[in-house]
């Protein structure tokens, strides 16, 4: 059987993650060179969809390691409402894949003129958005031609990610993504399908997450509605008891991304909540009740939830061919969507 664009996409994660990081060198050091002279009290980020989803992971990474807040700005602000922002000492970070939304690039060229340092992650550097930059830290990830985003929302964490340990200039989070790219390897081989085998006619589920882990929760969710039609809802693990869970009765399906961090001992008392409850529970890791799902041995706090996502993508694309969808092209969807 001829592979999708999505699972090929899926499997140049890890090389496209040692060819982001190879490439970005010296930009990156120019850019943390940057920003500890002009020393940032905010960072705003400006991103829709999966780069949104990738811009909240930076969010909770740069807030735990740096102690500065991270703020996601609505791009309507500037494009529509053609608002005036007053940002000092502002760090903005655009995400795009492609570099051209006209919303992402009008917000962008507005944090500028507000005085903000503007960096943009984009998988093209001779995009509008590049060029409204002060800098442009290219993803380097090659054309993705799957409507659903993989490859490209991995290298765009690991740009900020990237961004956030040359800033800071801490050893033990650019070791970690020195040692990305072989533990995605990994993750592409761990085998999550009892989770398909449970969700191969289901109409719905929560997806949990805690810090980083909610970000990526976040794009877990998103997948399974666009590659699989199932409506899947994200929530903080520290908010689905806040009223989500009174949907939760017996046999309804709950994924919680579970990281080693100081986060897990209340999560995996959140799953058991959910179980008794009547919750089919399913958790990346070991956990006292439900199914526990293959995942990599530990990296690093701020890394380990990406591993999840990497995993995940290898059965999602599994799941929606299993549901009889074409991964490739989701219903009502395009590639590319310029919104104003």
């Amino acid at each position: 059987m001829t592979k999708t664009f999505m699972a090929q996409e899926i499997a140049q994660i890890p090389a496209s993650i040692s060819a982001m990081l190879a490439a970005n060198k010296a930009e990156l050091e120019a850019v943390a060179s940057r920003l500890r002279e002009f020393d940032p009290e905010l960072v705003l980020t400006v991103a829709r969809g999966s780069s949104d989803h990738a811009s909240g992971y930076f969010k909770y990474a740069c807030e735990i390691l740096a102690g500065v807040p991270v703020a996601s700005i609505g791009p309507s602000v500037a494009s529509v409402y053609d608002a005036k922002l007053r940002l000092p000492r502002t760090l903005s970070l655009s995400v795009s894949q492609s570099g051209q939304s006209p919303d992402i690039v009008a917000m962008t060229r507005a944090a500028r003129n507000s005085g903000a340092i503007a960096v943009a992650l984009t998988n093209n550097p001779e995009s509008k958005l590049a060029q409204e930059s002060h800098f442009c830290l290219p993803l380097h990830c090659g054309p993705e031609q799957s409507v659903a985003a993989t490859k490209s929302f991995v290298t765009s964490v690991v740009g900020g990610l990237s961004l956030l340990a040359a800033w800071h200039d801490d050893a033990g989070l650019s070791g970690a993504l020195d040692a990305l790219p072989d533990a995605c390897a990994q993750a592409l081989t761990c085998d999550w399908s009892a989770l398909s085998d449970r969700l191969v006619r289901a109409p719905a589920l929560y997806v949990l997450g805690r810090g980083p882990g909610y970000a990526i929760a976040s794009e877990i969710a998103l997948k399974f509605k666009e590659t699989s039609a199932i409506h899947a809802e994200a929530y903080s693990a520290a908010e689905v008891l806040h009223g989500p869970a009174a949907l939760v009765e017996r046999g309804f399906p709950v994924l919680g991304l579970l990281c080693e961090d100081k986060s897990r001992q209340g999560f995996a008392q959140t799953m058991e909540r959910l179980a008794q409850q009547g919750a089919d529970v399913f958790a990346t890791g070991q956990i006292g009740t439900g199914v526990s799902l293959p995942v990599v041995q530990p990296l690093h706090p701020l890394v380990d939830p990406l591993l999840r996502v990497v995993s995940f993508y290898v059965f999602i694309e599994a799941l929606a061919r299993r549901r009889g969808l074409a991964p490739d092209t989701p219903r009502h969807l395009r590639k590319i969507t310029e919104t104003i």
